[in-house]
């Protein structure tokens, strides 16, 4: 609970100088950081709404991938744990931006792991901001590898 609570004062930290109306990402590696920030936020007088994105949509109930109080153009961020490539992040970007409407301003991230998240975010127009870096714990990323590596 205690890690918890300092992640998520330095996770709101990071985005003070977005317009944030939400925070949410993929389910369920984001929902406990996504919880823990509406309630801080809360706590300190900030309003701040969380979601919830789902690998796919619901096969029954609402049959939506994206949960929570999102109305056409909230400006959200998009939380992870660990960034390699950003691809759970780009596949929550897309959803949000299809079924939500909403305006993405960027993704935090606990840990870039420097594998080209911050490159493939940004060509969708998202910045990453990351707390730490894996350089942060002594390791040095492998080459990325290119699309003839493959």
């Amino acid at each position: 609970g205690r890690g918890l609570y300092l992640l998520a004062n330095l996770m709101l930290a990071e985005i003070a100088d977005w317009p944030v109306d939400a925070v949410g990402g993929m389910s369920i590696g984001a929902d406990p950081i996504a919880g823990a920030l509406a309630a801080i936020a809360g706590e300190q007088g900030r309003e701040l709404d969380a979601f919830i994105v789902r690998k796919e949509p619901k096969q029954r109930g609402t049959r939506q991938q994206v949960e929570g109080p999102l109305a056409e153009g909230t400006r959200v961020a998009v939380l992870e744990d660990v960034v390699t490539t950003g691809g759970s992040s780009l596949a929550a970007i897309e959803a949000l931006r299809r079924e939500a409407s909403a305006q993405v301003l960027g993704v935090v991230a606990m840990v870039d792991r420097l594998q080209g998240g911050r490159e493939n975010l940004g060509a969708t127009g998202c910045e990453l901001r990351a707390l730490f870096t894996i350089r942060d714990f002594g390791i040095e990323p492998p080459a990325l590898r290119t699309p003839a590596d493959k």
